[in-house]
C-alpha cells in the first residue's frame, strides 16, 4: 500500500522543544532494560524514531514527562512485534504470557528471571502512577488490562485466516492498538486532572472514542503491507474488503470515509464542551483542564499521524525484517 495515502486531520501539529534531549536519553532505556540489542536490533529501533513520536504526540511534555512518554512508546512497539513470530499463533500462550504484565498491572512484582517485556513494563507502570490521581490509576489499570488481554485474541484472529466482522474487529484491535493508553499518558504529561462528571460526558467519552478509532484507522492503512505480509487479520482495509466484497481501492476509501466521519463528529462535539463545562458548574481551573484534554487528544491525532507517515518502521518494514521468520531481532518476552 502506498505510503503518500493522506488523511485530513484538522488538529495542530506541534513538536515538543525537547525531543533531542529524548533522543539521547530514550536509547539508554530501552537498552538499559533489554528490550532492545546492540547492532541490527538498535539500528532499526533506532529506526522508527520514538522520541519523534513523542514529541509530536505529547508536544506539552519535556523532562521527564516526554521520557516517560517516549520510553512508553518505545515498550508498545517492541512488545507488538514479539507477537509477529510463533507466540502470535498460540492463543494461550499469548494468554499466558500476558497474565504477568496483567498482574503486575494489579500490584505484582515481576517474578524472579522475568523477562525484560516484564521488567519495563513495571517500570514504566510505577513512574506512569508516581503522584497520579486515584481514579486515573483505576482506569489506566483496566486499559492495561485490556491492552494485554486482547493479544490472544489477536492471535485467534491469526489462526483464523479471515478478517472478523466490523463489530468484532472494533473491540480487538481497540485493545492491541492501546491507543487510549497514549491519550491517557497525555493527561500525566500535561499535569491535568479531568473531573469525572466531564471526563465521562457524552461529549468526551465519544470524543475520546473517535481519537482513539482514528489513530489506529489510519495506521491500518500505512501498516497494511507489513500486517497483510504476516497473516495479521485486525486491520481495517481487510475488514472492509472482506466484508463488502470490494476492491482494495475501494477498501482503502472505505477505511478514509470512517476516519472522515470520526474526524468531523469530534470537531461537532468539541464545540459543545465550553457549555457542558459552565452546566456542570466546573471551576476555572477545571474548565482549563478539560479545555487542555481536547488539545491532548487532538494533538495525539496529528502527531501520531505525522510520526507514522515517515517513519521507517512502516515505509521500510519488509526490507529490513522478512516474513518469512519472526518479526523481531531480540526475544524479550516468554513464558
Amino acid at each position: 500500500m502506498p505510503q503518500d495515502i493522506e488523511f485530513h486531520l484538522p488538529f495542530p501539529s506541534l513538536l515538543s522543544p525537547d525531543l533531542e534531549g529524548a533522543r539521547q536519553r530514550n536509547p539508554a532505556w530501552v537498552r538499559g532494560m533489554g528490550l532492545v540489542g546492540e547492532g541490527r536490533s538498535l539500528e532499526w529501533y533506532a529506526s522508527w524514531d520514538m522520541p519523534l513520536l513523542a514529541a509530536h504526540g505529547f508536544p506539552y511534555a519535556q523532562g521527564q514527562a516526554l521520557d516517560l512518554c517516549a520510553d512508553a512508546m518505545g515498550f508498545f512497539f517492541v512488545f507488538d512485534d514479539q507477537f509477529d513470530g510463533p507466540l502470535g499463533q498460540d492463543p494461550a500462550r499469548a494468554a499466558t504470557v500476558c497474565r504477568q504484565l496483567i498482574d503486575i498491572v494489579h500490584g505484582a512484582s515481576p517474578a524472579a528471571g522475568a523477562d525484560a517485556c516484564s521488567l519495563a513494563f513495571a517500570d514504566l507502570w510505577a513512574r506512569s502512577r508516581d503522584g497520579a490521581h486515584p481514579s486515573w490509576v483505576a482506569r489506566t489499570a483496566h486499559e492495561w488490562e485490556y491492552y494485554f488481554a486482547t493479544q490472544a485474541h489477536e492471535a485467534i484472529g491469526r489462526l483464523r485466516g479471515t478478517p472478523a466482522d466490523m463489530e468484532t474487529y472494533l473491540q480487538v484491535r481497540r485493545g492491541i492498538a492501546g491507543t487510549d493508553l497514549p491519550l491517557s499518558l497525555g493527561e500525566r504529561a500535561a499535569g491535568i486532572t479531568v473531573p469525572a462528571a466531564a471526563f465521562h460526558s457524552p461529549q468526551l467519552r465519544i470524543m475520546r472514542q473517535a481519537a482513539i478509532d482514528v489513530t489506529f484507522m489510519c495506521n491500518d492503512v500505512y501498516s497494511l503491507e507489513k500486517e497483510e505480509a504476516r497473516g495479521d487479520m485486525d486491520n481495517l482495509v481487510l475488514v472492509i474488503e472482506h466484508t463488502r466484497s470490494c476492491t482494495r481501492d475501494e477498501a482503502v476509501t472505505g477505511a478514509r470515509q470512517e476516519v472522515d466521519g470520526r474526524v468531523a463528529r469530534f470537531q461537532e462535539l468539541a464545540r459543545q464542551v465550553p457549555a457542558m463545562c459552565l452546566q456542570l458548574g466546573l471551576t476555572d481551573r477545571e474548565r482549563t483542564d478539560v479545555a487542555t484534554y481536547v488539545e491532548i487528544m487532538g494533538a495525539w491525532m496529528s502527531g501520531y499521524h505525522a510520526w507514522q507517515s515517515q517513519t521507517r518502521r512502516y515505509t521500510g518494514a519488509l526490507q529490513v525484517i522478512p516474513t518469512t521468520g519472526p518479526g523481531y531481532f531480540d526475544e524479550v518476552l516468554g513464558a
